[in-house]
């Protein structure tokens, strides 16, 4: 075995341990960290096999913004740990029957004829992997790439529409009505009478060094 083998299988181990914790884990903040060591060990692949820009990319989206935006959602909102743990039972049939079909898929794809043929082959030193991804991805699969953006497009429009929704026991501003907010509504000018000290009492100094007044 070489030693890129090696470090192969041992992100590859890595890497399917913490898919498996993320998704028996109960803790929705522990779920969150361990979908970002899945995504820092698969970045980690990636550079094995040459694809510098899709493991920066995976880095960069997917561990620098997108799972911070989890945290902070998963840390913010109340939820309800009970109400997770028994959808997670009564879904665990429908949960093994999609994970059976990924991996038969995986199978069809990983056995087929490009991956059966020797992939690795050696590049010229003016070759840029992101040049050639870009030039198939605008090109041979230009309409999938266009069907996703739209599918994606429509689901973040559908999360824009759940969060808006009006629900009761929920807190929203509304800057129309902040905008429109006068001084009057808001400050209130007291006016006191001073007070005077009585004549002939002497000023003592207190523990904290403050000056008052005292008498006998």
């Amino acid at each position: 075995m070489t030693f890129q083998q090696f470090v192969f299988y041992f992100f590859a181990v890595v890497m399917v341990g913490a898919a498996f914790r993320m998704i028996t884990v109960r803790n929705p903040v522990h779920a969150a960290l361990y979908l970002v060591l899945t995504f820092f060990t698969s970045a980690a692949l990636w550079m094995l096999m040459n694809a510098e820009f899709l493991a920066i990319a995976l880095v960069l989206v997917y561990v620098g913004a997108v799972m911070v935006l989890f945290l902070f959602v998963v840390m913010m909102l109340d939820i309800n740990i009970a109400q997770l743990r028994s959808g997670f039972t009564r879904y665990l049939p429908l949960g093994i029957a999609v994970a059976v079909v990924m991996a038969i898929e995986m199978a069809l794809v990983v056995g087929s004829e490009p991956f059966r043929n020797e992939w690795a082959i050696s590049a010229a030193a003016d070759y840029s992997n992101t040049e050639a991804l870009g030039s198939v991805l605008y090109t041979d699969y230009v309409y999938p790439f266009e069907i996703a953006a739209v599918v994606l497009l429509v689901a973040i429009i559908a999360a824009i529409a759940l969060t808006l929704r009006r629900r009761p026991g929920t807190k929203h501003q509304d800057p129309a009505l902040q905008m429109s907010v006068r001084r009057a509504d808001r400050v209130r000018l007291v006016s006191l009478r001073a007070q005077k000290m009585p004549p002939n009492v002497p000023l003592t100094k207190g523990k904290e060094g403050g000056i008052s007044g005292g008498g006998s």
